[in-house]
């Protein structure tokens, strides 16, 4: 059993219970992705509007993903903008792809799950990576943050770490 979030305003759901079985601890490696990422931002960590986080499969993925951008797969992460200022958004994960992706990587999914819950962050704190100036810009913060949480370079294949 993971023990409660340290920060009440942190909403996580598990969907799929793969992710606990695949990440133990999984909230508090949620936890700890938002903190690290938001301190390579400067941001102030306890007065930053966190966003809910839901652990789910591909088939909920590509549902949303076809539903409100069109393309009718599954993805590894989506993000959707705050509804309100006291809101961060949505990050949305799906199981499968996020395996599948750990295993070709040769990464832990604690890795890849924070890697991806990093790059959501991100994405909703207004970065992006359709051109390349941008894309250096966010792959740079994401390799310090993950460098931070002790894991190697998340855009290079390694030997996975737990």
């Amino acid at each position: 059993m993971e023990p409660p979030s340290t920060r009440a305003d942190i909403d996580i759901i598990i969907e799929d219970p793969r992710w606990r079985f695949s990440i133990p601890n999984t909230k508090r490696a949620i936890y700890r992705a938002f903190q690290a990422v938001t301190r390579q931002k400067g941001a102030d960590f306890e007065n930053t509007p966190m966003p809910t986080v839901l652990l789910s499969t591909d088939r909920v993925v590509k549902r949303l993903n076809s539903r409100f951008r069109n393309k009718n797969k599954p993805t590894n992460v989506l993000t959707f903008e705050p509804l309100s200022p006291l809101h961060g958004g949505d990050i949305i994960l799906g199981y499968e792809t996020v395996h599948k992706e750990a295993v070709s990587a040769q990464r832990s999914m604690r890795a890849h799950l924070s890697h991806l819950v990093v790059h959501g962050v991100l994405h909703l704190s207004g970065y992006d990576h359709h051109h390349p100036g941008e894309a250096r810009e966010m792959e740079g913060i994401e390799t310090r943050t993950m460098r931070q949480l002790g894991f190697g370079d998340p855009w290079k294949q390694g030997i996975k770490r737990s």
